[in-house]
């Protein structure tokens, strides 16, 4: 190994909601972090906007692995589902799906379907390269820790009885609201009905008659935001060091989760909140009602790799929106591709590995160039995550070629532990699909603009259009291969 996997575990600076700054990360535990990741309801397939979740809390892990810190990560499923908009009158999502798929009202069919869609979206993390969680646990599987929050909010005086359930009531937990947007009642998104005491009260427990568990005040289901309380401590302790999520979660399930988990333990819950922005389609908020649901598999479906759409995502700071267009994240994948092309085309030569073809001087040279790389990647990552400063080092360093071959593919190789996006294997996916290794400025200017031309017209339906691009791209003497990855050009 040229370089140690030492590094320093100092400095990680992180956006912290709850103080609506930046802060200098201090674990609870030296050199260790618990993190807790809010999961999907499984009553469909996720879609690109949810994903983004998952890939930033995949970074913050990586970054802090990258750090020598031992992680343990927690990702919930909610698997019997909870209110549509959060508030009271509406209906559970997993018995609108039960009724889309025509399933019977039963707590066996919920659990059927939630099962299907929970091997799809472990399915979507792996094509994504996100790791797995150390623990996903069900919701349904933890509903007595849920029953023992409520009972304990109940006995100290933080909870109250309603005839359609058991409610939080806010005014006994002044903090309440410390991530902003729920802190007044002209706010809250939860209206006023009978037996609430405050609108900005939520359900800790809902009464129903067919279904539900049995607990001491009534047959239900446990209310959405105490599911997350009693697994993030069941399995990270009552104070743990982070807690991600969408910012769509955090006004009123963030701010949920603190008031129950602080009122029933007295000590402090999450230390640092992390709020990954939305992601619009062609400038338009993804929404079911508005028919712009895009799922990874119509990504793959339309030509765009798992992979180019996570590299797309590092290219925007995750606390800025994001606007999806096709277009874009075509741009992004044969960006990643010509990445991949530039680190498979390195071959390393012979005096690279005995250090017999350089000079003293240029070797020292060189070391110190390459731990100037190292150090700007880490500088980016460990101040916010700043993933596409540390992308624009990436390039930086695959396009100097004073740097050696092997010092050159070992940073990489390095880079990629945290950025994910399969540099160690593209060699093999490249040799695989018979694609021949160019370095993209081989190719004249003029042909990559007709191939991008060509991407557009194939990811617009405009077929006719994509063969005519073809033909003029092979009238030059290019050919031009498609696979479910993209598209690759070859020089003559």
């Amino acid at each position: 190994m040229l370089f140690s996997k030492k590094t320093s575990a100092v400095g990680i600076t992180l956006f912290n909601s709850a103080a609506k700054e930046k802060e200098t990360f201090v674990p609870l535990c030296a050199g260790k972090v618990k993190m807790y990741t809010c999961g999907p309801t499984v009553y469909d397939y996720v879609h690109i906007g949810n994903l983004r979740s998952f890939v930033f809390s995949d970074i913050v892990r990586r970054t802090f692995e990258y750090a020598l810190y031992d992680v343990r990560q927690v990702i919930n499923i909610t698997d019997f589902g909870h209110l549509v908009d959060d508030a009271d009158n509406t209906e559970d999502k997993m018995v609108l799906a039960l009724r889309r798929e025509g399933r019977e009202y039963t707590m066996e069919a919920m659990h059927d379907v939630a099962t299907t869609y929970i091997k799809a979206f472990k399915n979507d993390l792996r094509e994504m390269n996100v790791k797995a969680p150390h623990v996903m646990p069900r919701a349904s599987e933890h509903v007595e820790g849920q029953i023992a929050y409520v009972q304990t909010l109940l006995d100290k005086g933080f909870a109250y009885g309603a005839p359609d359930g058991v409610y939080f009531n806010t005014e006994q937990f002044p903090r309440y609201g410390v991530l902003g947007g729920s802190a007044s009642p002209e706010h809250s998104r939860i209206a006023a009905r009978d037996g609430k005491k405050n609108t900005r009260d939520f359900a800790l427990w809902k009464f129903s008659e067919r279904l539900g568990w049995d607990a001491p005040w009534g047959k239900g289901f446990p209310g959405w935001h105490i599911e997350c309380t009693a697994m993030s401590t069941r399995y990270l302790g009552k104070s743990f060091d982070i807690h991600t999520g969408g910012i769509d979660l955090k006004t009123t399930h963030h701010n949920n989760e603190i008031a129950q988990a602080e009122s029933a333990n007295n000590k402090p819950y999450a230390r640092y909140w992390l709020h990954n922005e939305f992601i619009d389609v062609d400038n338009i908020k993804i929404s079911k009602s508005l028919g712009n649901i895009i799922t990874l598999t119509q990504l793959v479906d339309r030509g765009i790799s798992p992979l180019a759409y996570r590299y797309w995502l590092l290219g925007g700071h995750y606390r800025q929106k994001m606007n999806f267009t096709w277009e874009a994240v075509g741009a992004a994948q044969t960006a990643l591709h010509r990445a991949w092309r530039i680190f498979a085309e390195l071959k390393t030569k012979k005096e690279d590995i005995d250090g017999n073809g350089t000079s003293g001087k240029k070797t020292k040279n060189n070391k110190k160039e390459c731990a100037s790389y190292m150090a700007r990647f880490q500088n980016a990552l460990y101040d916010d995550f700043n993933t596409p400063q540390a992308i624009a080092v990436l390039w930086e360093l695959l396009k100097d070629e004073s740097v050696a071959t092997r010092e050159k593919k070992e940073m990489i190789l390095r880079m990629d532990e945290v950025l994910g996006v399969g540099f160690g294997s593209s060699a093999s996916r490249i040799e695989k699909k018979k694609v021949s290794v160019v370095e993209a400025l081989d190719i004249p200017e003029h042909i990559q603009r007709l191939a991008s031309e060509r991407d557009g017209a194939r990811h617009a339906g405009d077929f006719p259009r994509a063969d005519a691009l073809r033909a003029e791209i092979e009238k030059h003497g290019y050919t031009i291969q498609d696979s479910p990855a993209g598209s690759v050009v070859n020089r003559p």
